[in-house]
């Protein structure tokens, strides 16, 4: 008993913990997404400094101004590439979540099901010995009645011949 205890308070402790790293994973991946995000608006008000930046003769742009602005745009498209690859993780971690969230509501409506399908078969089973009982006592009864009776006639009977056998000697002597 000791051991199905210590069994039963591992297994829950070990998926609790499994559970809090999901968790704290998410969160981490989370972070990442929200860092990404930061220095993705980081950038692109760069972008717009840089679109802004003439260095040229009569304020014109020179091709180091665009060139910049590209290259700023470029790790733009890069940054956001990897914002897009976070969050396909952090999606597989919303899924696999929702995913052990519906496994547990299956295990624990499959439990609930069979609880109460053993609660009907007690009921049966309670419902069946009642009346075994109740046939029990009719058939007691019955048989005190047919057990008083049969003593009652026997008396009756002992009493009559008893009588019979007092006339006999009465008129014997």
């Amino acid at each position: 008993m000791r051991y199905k205890i210590f069994f039963l308070l591992l297994l829950t402790y070990v998926s609790a913990a499994a559970f809090q790293t999901d968790t704290s994973a998410y969160q981490t991946q989370r972070l990442r997404v929200n860092a990404l995000l930061a220095e993705r608006s980081a950038r692109f008000g760069q972008y717009d400094e840089s679109l802004n930046a003439r260095t040229g003769i009569f304020g014109f742009q020179t091709k180091k101004d665009i060139r910049n602005s590209n290259e700023i745009l470029r790790q733009i498209v890069l940054n956001d590439n990897n914002i897009f690859n976070e969050l396909k993780v952090l999606m597989e971690y919303k899924d696999l979540e929702v995913k052990q969230v519906k496994n547990t509501a299956d295990e624990t409506s499959s439990r609930i099901q069979n609880y109460k399908l053993s609660i009907k078969n007690l009921q049966d089973q309670n419902q069946q010995l009642k009346d075994e009982a109740g046939a029990l006592k009719k058939e007691k009864s019955l048989a005190y009645t047919i057990v008083t009776l049969l003593i009652l006639s026997i008396a009756a009977l002992t009493w009559y011949f008893l009588k019979k056998i007092r006339r006999y000697e009465k008129t014997a002597v």
